[in-house]
């Protein structure tokens, strides 16, 4: 099974929504409207073309990553940095690896763009084993009330997180 990764184009909109659909249906902990989540960030400033990543397995979508821009706020500094949401595999395809290597593949080109961490929400089983801790430890704080143990961040570089702090500052793309 050999898994094709690379930028999404225009031409992958229609089944890359159709795949987040399906991805997330059976979610417990999803309000199910991530495929217009992805369609907003699309048109939205913090969209990073290079960071919109398809997996394909015999010419057909089957996973699909978004990294976006945002900002950690302290009083006294902005820190630019991205945000990872959502990670999409086709149920079918899912536990084959696939999510990992677009999460791993993703971070490689957001660090070749200059990009030095990442944060996301997300399951506290699953993303420790790319390297992502508790935001907490970096007093990373969120801008709404979830669970501290889903709250996770990444240095993508050495030292990539070394004097950060602050509130995250979400695109208003996340809110609408």
């Amino acid at each position: 099974m050999e898994i094709i990764l690379r930028q999404e184009n225009k031409n992958d909109f229609e089944s890359v929504f159709h795949l987040i659909e399906k991805a997330f249906e059976k979610e417990e902990y999803s309000d199910h409207k991530e495929q217009f989540l992805v369609e907003r960030l699309r048109k939205s400033d913090a969209f990073i073309p290079e960071l919109s990543i398809v997996a394909e397995i015999d010419n057909k979508i089957v996973g699909h990553i978004l990294f976006t821009k945002l900002e950690i706020k302290s009083e006294s500094q902005i820190f630019q940095s991205l945000a990872l949401a959502p990670v999409s595999v086709l149920p079918e395809f899912q536990g084959k690896g696939i999510g990992s290597k677009l999460i791993l593949h993703g971070h490689e080109i957001a660090k070749g763009l200059g990009y030095k961490s990442v944060i996301l929400l997300g399951h506290q089983d699953y993303y420790p084993r790319f390297g992502y801790e508790l935001c907490e430890k970096y007093n990373i704080k969120m801008p709404f009330d979830v669970p501290a143990e889903n709250c996770m961040v990444i240095a993508l570089v050495e030292d990539g997180l070394k004097g950060i702090s602050g509130e995250v500052v979400y695109p208003s793309a996340f809110f609408e």
